[in-house]
């Protein structure tokens, strides 16, 4: 519960990256409640549209589990279709980690990412990136140690953390009792250094000033850079 921790504070945070014994990169990890396991796949193989071309290609699928909630939610593929919050979600995955991701120098193949949420609560896609980035610099190490490619095509490192203002409290890495009761909530995709690639961010019941919003880019800096440490030393244990 927020009692014990600071308004500044990150939940607890673990990453375990031997959780799957078969895929080229994997990553387990949890903010709190919140569990995702992320994969890589390293496929020789283009996607269809950059056939003819050197290029590689990186894409993410994003699922929860029936009983990831406090209710049971039927399997999307028992649907036969996905739902809206679900393609969001897996094409912002995919997008923020081809922003780090030289396309050129990985080559005719692709990188293939699944963020299966084993519990919820709140923060699932900002612990998906999170864990993906590391899932997928194993999988790059690999081909790097295996001298299937030459030159590292991961030019960046990038996290991503959750912030809103929950009564009149700027908070950062909001569980879900906080992020269903927060005024603003933000989703913030960064790089260690500060670069923004993505932001996600919606007032609920009136606007926001600038202030107010900055207030949760400097939560935000403080939260990504503690997620990048944590980041390399599970790649670095892995």
């Amino acid at each position: 519960m927020r009692e014990t921790r600071k308004a500044d504070e990150l939940r607890p945070i673990s990453i375990d990256t031997s959780f799957n014994r078969y895929a080229e990169g994997c990553a387990l990890i949890t903010f709190g409640h919140t569990r995702v396991l992320c994969t890589a796949s390293m496929e020789e193989k283009q996607a269809p549209f950059l056939r003819g071309t050197d290029k590689g290609w990186v894409t993410a699928e994003y699922g929860m589990l029936p009983r990831a909630t406090h209710t049971r939610g039927g399997r999307e593929a028992a649907r036969g279709k996905q739902g809206g919050r679900t393609v969001e979600i897996q094409r912002l995955i995919g997008r923020s980690l081809r922003a780090v991701v030289d396309l050129d120098l990985l080559g005719p193949r692709s990188i293939s990412i699944d963020c299966d949420v084993l519990q919820a609560d709140g923060g699932t896609r900002t612990a998906a990136i999170t864990g993906s980035w590391v899932a997928m610099r194993i999988a790059v190490n690999k081909l790097l140690a295996d001298g299937i490619i030459e030159n590292d095509p991961i030019h960046d490192q990038l996290a991503a953390v959750s912030c809103g203002f929950v009564n009149d409290t700027a908070l950062l890495d909001l569980q879900y009792s906080e992020d269903s009761q927060a005024a603003m909530d933000a989703n913030f995709i960064m790089t260690p250094s500060g670069g923004v690639i993505e932001v996600q961010a919606t007032a609920e019941d009136k606007p926001l000033h600038w202030d107010q919003f900055m207030a949760l880019k400097k939560l935000a800096d403080k939260g990504v850079q503690e997620l990048a440490n944590l980041q390399m030393q599970a790649v670095a244990d892995a």
